[in-house]
């Protein structure tokens, strides 16, 4: 298959997520301190990072909630009560392109790739899935507890659920969804957050269901 060139700061294809090499600080590794390392690598201020979209007025997930509209992912997605984004909007690692977090609870990023086949959606998917585990919880072993075919706005995408054992940290949820939005264009959604509490990943969880292609 031949890959269309890719646009300046675009991901190669199927790069969903920094590679395990690009690791964060060992100190604290908790999920809040893990995204807090990865939002310091911030290095300007920048308009058009991501707008605030429109409210949800369907009876989707999260529905009258205000929304993110990630025009660089390709995809919006729903902001729960008492989850934030960044007071200051700079400039994510390359991997990422948007991101809401709650405090002391977890994190969702959003990202972009290029081109990714439907039969290799699932096994990239998995893929991928663990190796932001392996870069965010570089300790850490992690256990795929769902791989499912799912949809986003009738665009053929998978999602994955890993539990992730720190070793130092305690435990984490994972939760990683991949689509295909054109024959060139897919991205992610990615959700961290502390296994202690079932609430908190089932919002984590919604947050993901939310997902609409733009």
């Amino acid at each position: 298959m031949t890959t269309p060139p890719q646009p300046p700061n675009t991901p190669a294809p199927a790069a969903f997520g920094p590679p395990p090499a690009m690791r964060p600080p060992r100190a604290r590794r908790t999920v809040l301190a893990a995204v807090l390392a990865l939002v310091l690598l911030a290095v300007a201020v920048t308009g058009g990072w991501w707008l605030l979209g429109t409210y949800d007025e369907d009876d989707s997930p999260l529905a009258g909630r205000p929304r993110v509209t990630d025009q660089a992912a390709g995809l919006s997605y729903g902001i729960p009560e008492g989850w934030k984004q960044p007071e200051k909007q700079g400039d994510l690692i390359n991997a990422f392109t948007s991101t809401i977090s709650k405090e002391s609870a977890g994190t969702v990023l959003a990202g972009r790739a290029g081109a990714i086949a439907e039969a290799d959606l699932k096994r990239q998917t998995e893929r991928s899935a663990r190796s932001n585990a392996a870069f965010f919880f570089p300790d850490g072993r992690s256990t795929l507890t769902d791989s499912r075919p799912t949809e986003v706005s009738g665009n053929l995408a998978h999602t994955v659920t890993l539990k992730i054992d720190d070793g130092k940290a305690g435990t984490a949820h994972l939760r990683f969804t991949v689509t295909t939005l054109t024959a060139d264009r897919s991205a992610f959604l990615l959700g961290l957050t502390q296994e202690s509490d079932p609430a908190e990943r089932e919002e984590v969880d919604t947050i993901l269901a939310s997902a609409k292609a733009l």
